[in-house]
């Protein structure tokens, strides 16, 4: 199988994500900044790709800087290089037999230039669904393992033990 890096554009997810909007319109853009990577980790972690997030530095001026940060490369591009200009340089450079490379962006013209080298694209409506329905998926099972002792001795399925889960908070909330 294919290693699978996905390249994010930071600050396209940031305009785009409804849960992040608020942060970008109070200009707090540090704290939308950490509240994606760590949506992004917690996808990267559990689907077992390598993640990649790009931000203009345009916005953070002077920082232009590579780290890591909750297991993922975090990018600042140098003062003049724009985030699609080094996610495409990026994408063609990673593009290999042995690598699958997919570019999270909005951006239509980043996506033909995507394209063009092989790479495939995820828009970010589509990574917003995509790493909300992975954050179901890990509390299903935090769930499931967090009983996963209990089911030995209970005589009921999972629907079950759901429904009665469901009828003791409706209980709870007639009080």
């Amino acid at each position: 199988m294919k290693h699978q890096v996905l390249i994010v554009d930071g600050y396209n997810m940031i305009g785009a994500w409804p849960n992040l909007i608020p942060f970008k319109k109070k200009d707090e853009l540090e704290e939308a900044r950490e509240a994606l990577l760590k949506d992004l980790s917690e996808y990267a972690k559990f689907k077992g790709i390598e993640v990649i997030v790009v931000f203009d530095a345009q916005f953070v001026p002077g920082i232009t800087q590579t780290y890591e940060q909750y297991k993922l490369q975090v990018v600042f591009t140098a003062k003049d290089e724009t985030a699609d200009t080094y996610i495409e340089a990026l994408a063609k450079e990673r593009m290999n037999v042995l690598t699958q490379v997919t570019v999270a962006t909005s951006d239509l013209a980043e996506q033909w230039q995507i394209f063009s080298v092989g790479a495939l694209r995820k828009s970010a409506r589509e990574l917003y669904k995509d790493v909300h329905r992975e954050k179901k998926a890990i509390e299903k099972e935090a769930y499931q393992t967090q009983f996963q002792n209990y089911k030995r001795n209970v005589p009921w399925d999972e629907t079950q033990l759901d429904s009665l889960q469901q009828l003791m908070e409706n209980l709870q909330g007639k009080d």
